[in-house]
């Protein structure tokens, strides 16, 4: 009877010491993770996925040792909600933050906090651009509302501070300083670095001013788009080069000459963003910086372009900007890869380079995002990890940033919440030949607003999209992005597609019940937006009326 006693203790002892050894075990070989997401870089301007615009090597040696997703999506293409979704892993009317008005609600359930709990040092730096103060996060500096471009303010626990420098290096000087002197070097880690390049108003580094503003870009077939065979919603929407892309606060062009030549300058109230981050310069740069674009506005009053050629002028003047704002974000990726190499920490990080969403670079004659056309909706998604991921892979399975939060969980071995409503990439990461979804839903909130692009919500299979814009209008489109991949003719209601459409209502039903989504739910929501609604009308109002007193006033002068 001893000896069977002995006997069991013992195995029980060893049992215990073995099943200590694999939980030790598993938070050794815990991945670290390193979240990149920056704000409105279009997938275009990634010469992993186009090279026409751009060469971007150090992003493209994470798609080189790892995996390109060439079908990414996200749930609802504007800021703050999208990044609400990254961390909840739910779509906004679940989350509560549907539109950039809303505040996020940092009392529930995200990534982060689920991480910490399972042992991880957390941090974000960065852009945060949701209101609330973050939480789940054992480090944390972020930036107020967007963000300056120079000498950049950022919030942390005991106050604001303000850092010299251009904000992409700054951003990513932070989150190297935490993972090499902050924080538990005896925990893995997940970094959330959020870049707020690319975000308008586009204001370059110092070294990058020159280097592109004498480059030609191609220009998209669609710059010229007259929306033909389109519906009401993209007629109407404010985000057009010509006439809503601002002279002088986005393509640098000052409000005074703006006001000399004759133009009408649409959101003039915009430029004063631009103003600020200028007034932050020191009297060296903004010489430097006149001394770049000075030339440019002399040309352009030497030889004032009217018509398309406007358009053509602003659309390069916007690329140069833009891609200079990038060429920055490249090199702080090589940056962040660099240390990973030299601190020994490459082998057993998983890095994931994403956007908040996709954005226009002139196609459909546009800029900004919200639609849910490719341009708009679709985003960059690359991961690298190291002897887990093949590496030079792609991937053309339908995903949206609602898979990032339950990716990371079950990356680092730890149960995804049963309410988190995307779905675990791990096993495409793994090269499983598998299908997760076969269609993506989608919905947009914020109207009326800036750019006055309509509600709406759709749905979009590897072939088809559908999507319906409501609240101050009842319309459909249906797309066949296989032989439409640019999206230029609306087939909805063409009787050579009515099967397909029916198909696709079915389907779209059958999502918004999945993700409990309804009319009800939206009429509901668009109570509560009844007040902002109203505000936006107003102010709306106030600025029409300020500006055709001012024309009457000029042309009686």
């Amino acid at each position: 009877m001893k000896f069977i006693l002995y006997l069991f203790l013992t195995i029980s002892l060893v049992g215990c010491s073995l099943q200590s050894k694999k939980e030790q075990g598993k938070v050794q070989n815990q991945p670290n993770i390193i979240f990149i997401m920056t704000d409105d870089h279009a997938y275009q301007a990634i010469s992993a996925y186009d090279t026409s615009l751009i060469e971007t090597p150090n992003i493209d040696r994470l798609a080189n040792e790892g995996m390109l997703f060439n079908k990414a999506y996200v749930t609802n293409s504007i800021c703050s909600p999208s990044r609400a979704v990254v961390l909840t892993g739910k779509f906004s009317h679940i989350n509560g933050l549907k539109d950039n008005w809303d505040v996020f609600d940092s009392a529930q359930v995200t990534y982060p906090k689920i991480l910490q709990k399972n042992g991880y040092q957390t941090a974000i730096v960065g852009k945060w651009h949701l209101k609330s103060e973050p939480t789940g996060f054992d480090y944390w500096q972020v930036l107020p509302g967007q963000g300056h471009y120079y000498k950049p303010v950022f919030r942390t626990p005991e106050g604001k501070i303000t850092e010299e420098g251009y904000v992409t290096d700054v951003t990513t000087d932070k989150s190297i300083n935490w993972l090499s002197n902050i924080r538990d070097k005896s925990k893995p880690f997940m970094l959330m670095l959020h870049q707020k390049a690319p975000h308008r108003e586009w204001l370059p580094a110092q070294r990058h001013l020159d280097e592109l503003t004498s480059k030609v870009y191609p220009e998209p077939s669609s710059l010229f788009d007259d929306y033909k065979n389109r519906g009401t919603a993209a007629n109407t929407a404010e985000m057009r080069i010509f006439d809503h892309m601002g002279l002088s606060s986005d393509v640098k062009v000052p409000i005074e000459t703006v006001e000399k030549l004759g133009f009408k300058e649409f959101m003039k109230w915009y430029g004063g963003a631009y103003k600020n981050n200028l007034s932050r310069l020191t009297s060296e740069e903004l010489a430097k910086w006149d001394s770049t674009y000075q030339p440019i506005i002399d040309k352009f009053i030497e030889n004032t372009p009217e018509g398309d050629e406007l358009t053509r002028w602003k659309f390069q003047r916007y690329m140069q900007d833009y891609l200079a704002c990038i060429k920055s974000v490249d090199e702080n990726v090589g940056r962040v890869l660099d240390y990973l190499d030299e601190s020994g920490l490459a082998e057993n990080t998983l890095v994931i380079y994403t956007s908040d969403q996709g954005f226009y670079l002139g196609e459909h004659g546009w800029f900004d995002k919200r639609f849910m056309y490719e341009e708009s909706f679709r985003t960059p998604l690359i991961v690298r990890w190291p002897n887990q991921i093949d590496a030079g892979t792609t991937n053309s399975e339908l995903v949206q940033n609602l898979d990032f939060a339950p990716t990371m969980l079950t990356a680092a071995g730890v149960e995804v919440p049963e309410d988190m409503q995307g779905l675990s990439l791990m096993p495409l990461l793994e090269g499983a030949d598998t299908t997760l979804r076969d269609a993506l839903y989608y919905h947009y909130y914020e109207y009326p607003s800036i750019h006055m692009v309509k509600r709406h919500y759709g749905v979009k299979t590897q072939r088809y999209k559908l999507i319906h814009f409501y609240y101050d209008i009842d319309e459909w489109e249906l797309y066949d992005l296989e032989t439409d991949p640019k999206e230029m003719n609306n087939v909805y209601g063409n009787p050579d597609y009515a099967d397909v459409q029916a198909e696709l209502h079915t389907r779209l039903e059958e999502l918004r019940v999945q993700y409990g989504d309804s009319d009800e739910l939206t009429q509901e929501l668009l109570k509560s937006d009844l007040e902002r609604i109203a505000f936006h009308k107003k102010k709306r109002a106030e600025r029409e009326k300020k500006e055709k007193a001012e024309e009457a006033k000029k042309n009686k002068e």
